[in-house]
Formats: C-alpha cells, structure tokens, sequence
C-alpha cells in the first residue's frame, strides 16, 4: 500500500514539473529576494559594519539607523511634531516611530496606532485627521500630533477594488486640498472590468464626488507635487515577460484626463505585443514617459525635498526609492536615486542611495522616501524592517547603531592552523556541494551560477560564520558546528578567486 502511494506522488511530482517546463513563461526570469517576499521573511538588521561599508551617499551625507525591527516597513509620513508614521503593511499595523529628541539620531520609542487593518499602506494627514488606505477601502482617525493620541478609525471610501497582482494603494492630498488615490492592476497585462483599476482616482476629503482623474497607469505606487510648478509626478511599474530590459519602469508626469497606455502601449507609445495590435488609436493616444528608470527596478515612493531645507545642489531633487527587481537575470534597482528636474521639465537621474544589493547580495529593499522637518530625510525597507535616516550639516544620525553589543575582533587568516583550517573547509564545501551553486563549471545546465566574489572585501572570518549559520534565501542551511562553519569561512576567504 505505502509502496502505490509513494509511487502515486512521484507520478503528481513528475507531471508537476512536466506542466511548469511546458506552461512556464519563456521570458520570465526569476531572480532576487522573490521567496522572501512570497513568504514574509524578513532580513536581519544590518549591523553597523555593514552599514558603514555597504551604503554609499553624495559627499556631505551619512546614513544610520533610525528605527528598527519595523516589519515590512512600507509607506510614511511625517507629523506636525516630526514624528514618522509608517505602515507594516503585512502585519496589518500602523505604528508612530516619536521624533528624536534627545541627538542621539535614533527614534525615542513608538506607538502602535492601529492594528488587525487589511493592508494597509498608502497614508496622509489633512486637517487635523490621519488617512490610511486599505487594499479596498480608505479610513481616517482624529490625530493629534502632540500628544500622539488617535481616535477611532471612520469609513472615508469603500469603492476600491480590493487584491488583485497589486494590491496596495497610495493615498495623499493635493495642492488643491482634494484626496488622490493610486490602485494598481489586477494582472500583469490584460483588459480591466473594474473601472478603478489601473487609475489614480480623485475626491473630496470626506470621499465624496469620486472620479477617475488619469488611466492607463499599470501600477503608480508613489506620487508627489512638485514644489513651486504644482506638477504632479507618479511612479508606474512597467508590465513583465518581454524580457531583461523592455519596457521602462516609468515616471509620469500625471495630468488630469491623461491616458499613459497601459495594458496598449509603454514607453513612447510603443504597441504593447499583448494589446496594441488592434488598438492603434490608443497607442497614438497614450501619454509618453517622462523619463525610464529602467526594466524591473519597481519605483516605489517619490519625494520632492524641501527646497527651503535641502542642502545646495538639491533643491529641484525628487528622490524615489527604486525597491528592485525579481524577474531579471542580473539584479537592477535595490537603491535610492535623485531625479533633478529642470524648469523646462527635463530631467537627469544619479544615485542618491546604493548598497542595497551588492554582487547579487540583497541587504534591503527601499520602499518610501520622507523628509522632516529639520531637513533629515527618511527611507523606509520593508525587506530589513528598517527606517534609515540621512543628515547633513549638524542633522544626527545613528552611528552608534548595533555598537553597544560590541563586535567581537576579526579573527586573522594568518597565523598558526589557517592552513588546516581552510584544507578543511574545502572538503566540507565538496561535501555539501556547495560548487553546483557558486561554480560556473560545476553549476547544472540552465541554472545560473551566484560568483563568489570580492568576500574579502565584505565579510571577515567572523562575519561569514554568521552568514553560514543564517543563510539568506534561497541559500540551505548546513549543518555544521562552529569549527566547520569558521573552516568553511576560512577556505572562501583565501580562495584566490573570491577574495
């Protein structure tokens, strides 16, 4: 009996994996945190070594940890007193991360405003009320933003259409004191029935009279105002499976009554391969971009800085965190950029934030830009659960961050028992057939092999064991003890082609 059984699921398993090589989309490259994000998991908190040595920022800037263990850490904004609202979108929370008042650059603690909300992410503050926006609906609470209490949460709009491919919505106030909200699509490409998909929509702060202000927009997930002009720039994802590098991920300048092409066209009116054939007036009809990011890089927040706050050279700056790419073969995105827009509107993008992703290596993944009111600028990841803070001129951040639990010393790779050590650890990286996944020459056929490279240059003998007793996904977990794990740790670091 257990013997039919056994050969009844090896029959489901092979016809499983006949049915994924025969339906599987021949463009779509899967490549990144991806199972990460699938499952929740989150990334530990990157010590202040990492943090030192990864992040890269223009010269007159520094980085440091403003609050951690914020689990999925999505969209913020900032109150009147300078505390940092930010929702966990997953979890269902909304938390206030309270201002620093003591210099140390570090928030002072946090309150838990909401909670058991269906995923939320998109928030704004209007007279004398926080917004927060569901995946179907938008509430809102009296807030007071000194003494940080809330009351309860009303119904504002009930109309949205809730899940789909994405399910988070944007929300914020215009100029014009009306409430705009983003709802993304429901597939990667396809003809929408609901008539809110793929739109930013407009209303009254109390939700009345809404309508759809501007189409075609496959997934806008930030927008903001820009300062002086009043013009209004979105963030879209373009669509997947037409490869590494088509099309752009888009930002828009949004007007009202616009239609930007999707599902028809991209890009400058290109016909989409799905749609456009057919749709022709359409396609001549769609908005261009304003300007690509690139394929897949997934922009996420935008945030024009405060020209009267930022420091020179950055007052026409939006700065968008670029949250990363899942689907392509070499990893794109994973980083903060600055968008410095002219008066004639064109617009010249450089990194503002890198280190999110190193040699393939993901430590985060930037979600939200925000800016106090001291000038210090905000970024969410909701792959680490952290809020890091930029200063500049006297703004303080957290150097000090993971410092009190001292780092043990970086132990030598010179010195009495190396040799043995790393002769060791090359066995035990054969045993564990480590090289079918690091090893071009040993990797299986149609799998592309993780290059261990420039180990030297990020980890010590210390901090590699710590990589090797929790491994980031999709890397196993070898059963080693301590001696095996620092052998191992010592083989790969004296490897002459990863150091």
């Amino acid at each position: 009996m257990l013997r039919k059984i056994l050969i009844g699921l090896l029959a489901i398993v092979i016809l499983a994996a006949v049915g994924i090589w025969i339906w599987w989309p021949k463009n779509l490259v899967v490549n990144g945190p991806v199972l990460d994000f699938i499952t929740g998991r989150q990334a530990d908190t990157p010590a202040e070594k990492t943090v030192e040595s990864r992040f890269k920022l223009p010269d007159g800037f520094k980085i440091g940890i403003f609050a951690a263990d914020v689990p999925h850490a999505r969209m913020m904004r900032v109150t009147e007193a300078g505390d940092i609202l930010v929702t966990s979108m997953r979890e269902g929370n909304v938390y206030l991360l309270h201002r620093d008042e003591d210099g140390d650059g570090k928030s002072d603690g946090r309150t838990l405003l909401f909670f058991g909300l269906n995923v939320p992410h998109g928030l704004a503050l209007h007279d004398g009320y926080i917004y927060v926006a569901e995946t179907d609906r938008i509430l809102r609470a009296r807030f007071n933003p000194e003494t940080r209490i809330a009351g309860s949460l009303e119904l504002v709009f009930s109309g949205l259409p809730a899940g789909g491919n994405h399910r988070t919505r944007t929300i914020d106030f215009g100029p014009d004191g009306m409430l705009y909200v983003t709802t993304g699509s429901s597939c990667n490409v396809c003809i929408e029935t609901e008539q809110y998909r793929a739109t930013m929509l407009r209303m009254t702060p109390d939700g009345e009279n809404a309508q759809v202000f501007a189409t075609g927009l496959r997934n806008t997930v930030g927008f903001d105002w820009q300062p002086g002009t009043g013009v209004l720039y979105g963030t879209d994802n373009g669509r997947d499976l037409l490869g590494d590098d088509t099309p752009h991920c888009e930002l828009n300048r949004i007007e009202e009554g616009a239609d930007y092409g999707w599902p028809y066209a991209y890009d400058d009116q290109v016909p989409d391969p799905d749609f456009g054939k057919g749709n022709e007036d359409k396609v001549k009809a769609s908005r261009p971009l304003a300007h690509g990011f690139g394929a897949h890089v997934a922009p996420l927040g935008i945030r024009f800085l405060d020209p009267k706050l930022a420091p020179e050279g950055y007052g026409d700056v939006a700065l968008v965190a670029l949250h990363g790419s899942w689907n392509r073969s070499t990893l794109s995105g994973y980083k903060v950029v600055a968008l410095h827009i002219s008066e004639d509107g064109d617009i010249e993008e450089e990194d503002f934030l890198t280190g999110f992703e190193k040699d393939e290596d993901v430590i985060g993944r930037p979600v939200d830009v925000a800016q106090g009111p001291d000038g210090s600028i905000y970024v969410s990841d909701d792959y680490a659960g952290v809020i890091y803070r930029i200063g500049f001129g006297d703004i303080a951040v957290d150097t000090d961050t993971i410092k009190a639990e001292a780092e043990p010393a970086p132990q030598s790779l010179e010195g009495e028992g190396i040799e043995e050590a790393a002769a060791q650890g090359a066995i035990l990286y054969a045993d564990h057939s480590c090289a079918s996944c690091h090893d071009p020459a040993m990797a299986p056929e149609g799998t592309q092999a993780k290059v261990l490279k420039d180990l030297g240059a990020r980890y010590d003998v210390e901090s590699l064991m710590a990589l090797l007793a929790t491994p980031p996904s999709p890397m196993p977990k070898p059963d080693l003890t301590d001696e095996e794990r620092r052998a191992v740790a010592v083989y790969l670091l004296t490897r002459e082609d990863t150091e």
